[in-house]
């Protein structure tokens, strides 16, 4: 379990392919904090560390994990969101995310509106995940209140911590992003689908 609130960037220092699988090694200045089979969100995709070697650390990534979201577009010394899985107690500054990607969607406009961003993607509607407005949303694992909810995209509003302190400050129109849309959105999706069944 996640907050959606990012602790630090890591930089993607080795990709190996071994079957379906990737070998993705990080650097990050948490890497001596964590153990092996921790939980940790990169880009909001939960990943297990499996290797740790003082400041870097290995995570595996299956191929569903490669199907749903933009992992496969990783490239050496590209930035990751990093987030460490809550601990019990701990206070939920951002929303619930489960680290589990719904789809990947694509910026297509960002604005800077004196200090601050606004950031739009689109996402392909036809796999039934809803926004809605002033509701929460997780772009590369990053817990953030809609704006501008449409049927098949919607805008976030960046404060210029959260930009500076993200990956969101290397995004261009074209970035694929990852996507985990608000757990309680849907189960009434799920629940609004058996009722009309």
């Amino acid at each position: 379990m996640f907050t959606g609130i990012i602790e630090t960037l890591g930089t993607v220092k080795e990709i190996q392919k071994e079957q379906d699988n990737l070998h993705i090694t990080i650097n990050s200045t948490i890497a001596n904090e964590l153990k092996i089979d921790q939980s940790v969100a990169h880009n909001g995709i939960c990943l297990t560390v499996v290797a740790i070697e003082e400041n870097d650390y290995t995570v595996t990534a299956i191929q569903e994990t490669i199907n749903k979201t933009n992992i496969n577009s990783w490239k050496k010394d590209d930035l990751i969101n990093l987030e460490r899985a809550m601990k019990l107690g701990d206070r939920l500054d951002g929303h619930i995310v489960q680290g589990h990607v719904d789809q990947t969607g694509t910026c297509i406009d960002i604005q800077e509106t004196n200090g601050s961003w606004l950031f739009t993607f689109e996402y392909d509607s036809q796999l039934n995940n809803i926004t809605i407005e002033k509701g929460s949303i997780t772009v590369n694992g990053t817990s953030l209140t809609v704006v501008n909810s449409k049927r098949n995209e919607f805008s976030v509003a960046l404060i210029p911590y959260t930009y500076e302190h993200t990956n969101f400050k290397t995004f261009t129109k074209g970035t694929k992003v990852n996507l985990e849309f608000d757990v309680l959105g849907k189960y009434v999706k799920r629940i609004q689908e058996l009722n009309q069944n």
